[in-house]
């Protein structure tokens, strides 16, 4: 069996998944990187324009600069980050570091924008020169320029920060919610009994599905054809051996009206139950195959009451020969809707098997009552009853309980499950004396939507 992890592996939803948030985390620190590259890049030229302007104020106005001045050292709350507007040095590159001078910078700079090393840190500079000949300088420290920087950079990528998370959470909802038919469909397949061989419905599934949608369609077709041929050929195989049988039990009986000696008596006894019970074999097995065919007879309600009257009065001879106590112990009737020919075979089989494997001078009691969920069908015996652990076999065609040497086709219980699937009623084994381990209880429930779905009356 394979493990949860492999399990998970193997999931298409969250291999779709993985994927695409695996693909667009990938774009989005690609976008990321990429506009974190532009913030900072357009932050530090919005800066050197700053710079520029300054300057280029200084020039048109011709602001007198004298030796040298600070801008925004009182106005800024951090000192650090002020611009600093000072005189060059005179041409014989004579300078001395001052309060007038807070930067000690080379005469010979050029004009223009250039970052230069001062007393180990970093200045990013403007250098102009008046129409006097005089020249002076702009500057900023390049760490307070790439701190206000990265600062704008990292707001630029806020909105990837918060709402990537919320896409990923979006897009797992949103594949969730695209793979909900194929789920459907699985529970559609996994709810149908072994006998539905329907075709499967492709409304609201998506086109790539559909196609194999329709290949398991076609092979529901092949399994059906298959199937249907399997059950023919055992109805026409039962029907075929009917004949003959028939010739045989007559051959019997006019050979049991003979004179012969006792020992020859015993053997013509003993192929007459034979072939009775080949004949009644046929004849479940003939059962079994229609009750597998889907239903063709228009369902219709059905008293369970008559049906159990009707089903007495054919197996009453069987009970009578072993001494049981045989009867419906209910007050109440209720009707089913249901082929009739359905009901009475479900009955006659739990019944027989009943009277079968109840011992002499035992009890079975017939009983139905109508409960929120539905009709519930009963039918309780004094025998042996069944094992827990051979309750879910003695459904299987031809499965005999090991101990039991009542004679019998195994197909009984076969063809009351058959008939449960087909009209999507339960069926459910218990002892009937629980305390004691003895006894069978069959309870078939007709499922439908309350007691409005049937009738009971007083009996």
């Amino acid at each position: 069996m394979a493990s949860p992890q492999g399990a998970l592996r193997q999931s298409l939803e969250f291999r779709l998944s993985a994927w695409v948030s695996a693909l667009l985390l990938g774009v989005a620190m690609v976008a990321g990187v990429f506009s974190f590259v532009t913030a900072f890049e357009e932050a530090n030229e919005l800066q050197d324009d700053t710079l520029r302007q300054i300057g280029a104020l200084i020039d048109r106005n011709h602001l007198p600069v004298g030796n040298a001045f600070t801008t925004l050292s009182d106005l800024a709350s951090d000192p650090e980050s002020r611009v600093v507007v000072q005189m060059l040095p005179n041409a014989s590159g004579e300078a001395a570091r001052s309060s007038a001078m807070p930067l000690l910078l080379s005469a010979d700079l050029p004009d223009g924008l250039q970052t230069v090393m001062v007393e180990d840190h970093s200045w990013r500079l403007f250098v102009t020169t008046l129409a006097a000949d005089t020249r002076f300088v702009v500057g900023q420290q390049t760490a307070v320029r790439d701190e206000i920087a990265r600062d704008g950079a990292l707001r630029s990528l806020m909105p990837f920060v918060i709402l990537i998370p919320i896409l990923l959470l979006v897009l797992r909802d949103l594949i969730r919610r695209m793979l909900k038919p194929l789920n459907r469909l699985a529970s559609d397949l996994d709810g149908r009994s072994e006998q539905d061989l329907g075709t499967l419905s492709t409304t609201g599934l998506p086109t790539e599905i559909r196609p194999f949608v329709a290949a398991i369609n076609r092979l529901f077709s092949r399994v059906e054809q298959s199937v249907s041929q399997q059950r023919r050929f055992v109805a026409d195989a039962s029907h075929e051996l009917r004949s003959p049988l028939t010739a045989l039990s007559l051959q019997a009986e006019r050979l049991a009206d003979t004179k012969m000696s006792s020992v020859a008596g015993d053997r013509v006894a003993a192929l007459r139950q034979g072939i009775r019970r080949a004949r009644q074999l046929l004849d479940q097995l003939l059962t079994l195959t229609r009750v597998q065919e889907p239903a063709v007879m228009a369902a219709s309600p059905v008293s369970v009451e008559q049906v159990f009257r009707q089903v007495l009065e054919d197996l009453h001879p069987q009970a009578a020969a072993k001494l049981i106590d045989i009867g419906v112990i209910s007050e109440h009737d209720a009707s089913i809707i249901l082929a009739e020919i359905d009901l009475m075979t479900l009955v006659r089989n739990l019944v027989d098997n009943a009277i079968k494997y109840t011992p002499a001078g035992g009890r079975i009691d017939l009983s139905v009552h109508a409960q929120e969920e539905g009709v519930v069908v009963q039918v309780s015996d004094s025998g042996p009853g069944i094992a827990p652990s051979e309750r879910a076999l003695v459904f299987e065609p031809f499965h005999r309980v090991l101990g039991n040497d009542e004679a019998g086709s195994g197909l009984g219980l076969s063809i009351v499950k058959a008939i449960t699937d087909r009209c999507a009623a339960s069926v459910a084994l218990d002892y009937t004396d629980v305390a004691q381990s003895c006894g069978l209880r069959v309870t078939v429930t007709f499922r439908g939507s309350g007691r409005n779905a049937y009738t009971t009356t007083q009996r």
